[in-house]
């Protein structure tokens, strides 16, 4: 796994980056203000995670006036979906593998 992939797993390790990013992803786009009432946290606080998914690719933003507006970017999630396909068929061939065991003892 890249940098890249690295970064959106950090990012999204820390709860109030998840709840940012999924306000983001079900609501579209918001404002820092918006956020920052929504997340009950301070506006320094949103801003520097806010600073931190964009790092990663999760976010963007686009300044209007004095506001930053941001938008989720779904499609930085690939590492993510890619990575849990391939372990769930990993569990996947593991579990059926000690189900033949299991099958096998039982004879």
């Amino acid at each position: 796994m890249g940098q890249l992939h690295d970064d959106v797993f950090r990012s999204l390790s820390d709860p109030t980056r998840r709840r940012l990013f999924e306000k983001l992803c079900l609501e579209g786009e918001q404002t820092v203000s918006a956020l920052t009432d929504a997340a009950g946290i301070s506006q320094p606080a949103v801003s520097k995670h806010l600073g931190v998914l964009r790092r990663a690719g999760l976010v963007s933003g686009r300044q209007a006036g004095r506001q930053t507006h941001y938008v989720a970017q779904q499609e930085a999630l690939a590492p993510l979906v890619d990575w849990t396909r391939r372990m769930g068929g990993f569990w996947d061939k593991r579990l059926d593998d000690m189900e033949d065991l299991l099958r096998r003892m039982d004879q």
